[in-house]
């Protein structure tokens, strides 16, 4: 690329960080049946899929930004031992996409159909998507000051928006154990195990200094419940599957709620007909879920940035955020000095997406240790991450690569 050799590799700014001890923490993860996860892994989908084709037909991604997606929600009438849907759930696929080289058309509107369909029907095993679920592809062709921008790299892709990326390492016990509750109960047999468990589950954890509160929603699945007793043995399984959970990562005062807004009756109870709020509940957007750590944390840096969908060879709303996870877990993890990191990255539109306008590194030492005396080494293993963006990038492409 042209101007790649004459811009200087950017200089880390490194702080101190004080290392964290609130006596407060909040933590919340969004599981893979909330409509609002449900928009993320369509966009995101919907971005695998194109880049593979465009792969497939020319050798190279081409340029396309589908972070945009809605999920409205439908009408249902869950009951125990059945129930049915009365209106579908309606999710808007919209975004920008090349769809034409030369005379070569490239059926946008089929791969968003077919993906979507196929992630459903993989993912939330009581969901029908071919008559529970109305998709609309609204996609349209981008821009041509972006397009020439995406396409005006030889080697190193240059950044399509200027944006900012962060991220920390390394993930608190409270942190650590809300991925893994939704991810357990969420589990690769629950299925099988545990049908009557809908994949719309949340769990939001509260920590008020050693002491643990976490609140469990998990959408119930009707054809799998006799009664209402049968309901409630539902919930005791999987408030006891947390709570060993919570023992395992260290707490020992530890309250678990699941499903706390039920009553008594079989009409105030958490039913659903296809395991997901969206059926009659809750509607989703991307972006307003989980970020690329999997978490959402309002006592952390947190981006805003919806990172689902954005194609991943040059948008540094993507990007970056996952890079800068990267970079502050790899300096805790090769650096033994460093206790804490929390990284920034801001990029430039039309610049090298290696060479960031600005990387601010914070670390926490152990003992006092100097920032001096870890310079080098800090710098050494940033330069290292941002060399490594192609392999971020393909591992967005094969979904190696988490984006929500």
């Amino acid at each position: 690329m042209s101007n790649s050799a004459t811009l200087p590799a950017p200089l880390v700014v490194l702080s101190e960080l004080t290392a964290r001890d609130d006596f407060v923490e909040v933590v919340e993860r969004k599981g893979l049946g909330h409509p609002d996860t449900i928009c993320d892994a369509l966009a995101e989908n919907f971005s695998r899929n194109l880049c593979r084709e465009y792969s497939r037909r020319f050798g190279h991604i081409l340029h396309h930004n589908v972070d945009k997606a809605l999920v409205s929600g439908g009408r249902s009438a869950p009951s125990f031992g059945g129930g049915s849907m009365i209106a579908p759930i309606n999710i808007y696929l919209a975004g920008r996409a090349t769809m034409r080289i030369g005379d070569e058309r490239i059926p946008v509107e089929d791969i968003a159909i077919e993906g979507s369909r196929s992630w459903l029907r993989a993912n939330l095993h009581a969901l029908e998507p071919e008559q529970d679920v109305r998709l609309h592809v609204l996609t349209q062709p981008g821009s041509q000051d972006l397009q020439e921008l995406f396409s005006r790299a030889s080697q190193v892709p240059l950044a399509n928006d200027t944006s900012i990326g962060v991220g920390y390492a390394p993930l608190s016990a409270l942190e650590q154990l809300v991925l893994a509750a939704e991810r357990r109960i969420n589990g690769r047999d629950r299925a099988r195990a545990s049908p009557a468990w809908g994949e719309d589950v949340k769990v939001m954890g509260i920590r008020r200094g050693g002491s643990v509160r976490l609140t469990v929603a998990c959408a119930m699945i009707g054809r799998h419940i006799a009664n209402i007793e049968d309901y409630f043995a539902e919930k005791l399984t999987l408030q006891k599957l947390v709570e060993e959970l919570a023992e395992q990562h260290g707490f020992a005062d530890r309250t678990i709620d699941v499903n706390i807004a039920d009553g008594s009756s079989p009409s105030a109870v958490y039913l659903t007909v296809t395991g997901t709020s969206a059926e009659a509940g809750d509607d989703g957007q991307v972006g307003r879920g989980n970020r690329v750590n999997g978490l959402i944390t309002p006592g952390r840096p947190m981006s805003l940035e919806a990172a689902a969908g954005k194609n991943p060879v040059s948008h540094v709303g993507k990007i970056y955020n996952a890079l800068a996870r990267d970079v502050a877990a790899a300096i805790v993890a090769e650096t033994p000095e460093v206790v804490a990191a929390e990284c920034l990255l801001v990029s430039r539109i039309g610049a090298p997406i290696t060479q960031p306008a600005v990387v601010e590194v914070k670390v926490a030492t152990r003992d006092g240790k100097p920032l001096a005396e870890i310079r080098r080494r800090v710098e050494d293993i940033t330069a290292d991450c941002l060399n490594r963006i192609p392999a971020l990038v393909e591992g967005f492409v094969t979904g190696e690569t988490p984006a929500f």
